[in-house]
């Protein structure tokens, strides 16, 4: 029998490989990709916490969260984009935006 523990757990697991991801790469889009398994280890979180509780808050807050996390992709990806057409590198230790 799979418990709610289960899936917290796992939550940590992905949302701690998703910071560890965030501090040690360099590179924007790996870095992107690490706030995006955060973002999911979350809703993982309220998944299984509105499972528990027998509610459906938990899942419409999902909802809401991969709403906006689709339009932070596109931005996302888009600035990424921009970046890389000016400076040719996507690795943020050579872009500096505020350096002319």
């Amino acid at each position: 029998m799979i418990t709610i523990t289960h899936y917290l757990v796992l939550s940590a697991i992905l949302f701690t490989i998703g910071v560890i991801g965030v501090l040690i790469r360099r590179n924007a889009i790996v870095i992107f990709m690490c706030i995006e398994l955060m973002l999911n280890a979350v809703n993982l979180s309220f998944v299984a916490c509105a499972h528990y509780l027998n509610s459906m808050q938990g899942q419409l807050f999902v909802f809401f969260t991969m709403t906006v996390a689709a339009a932070e992709a596109a931005v996302g990806l888009a600035i990424i984009v921009a970046v890389f057409r000016n400076k040719e590198t996507v690795n943020i230790d050579d872009v500096n935006i505020m350096k002319w």
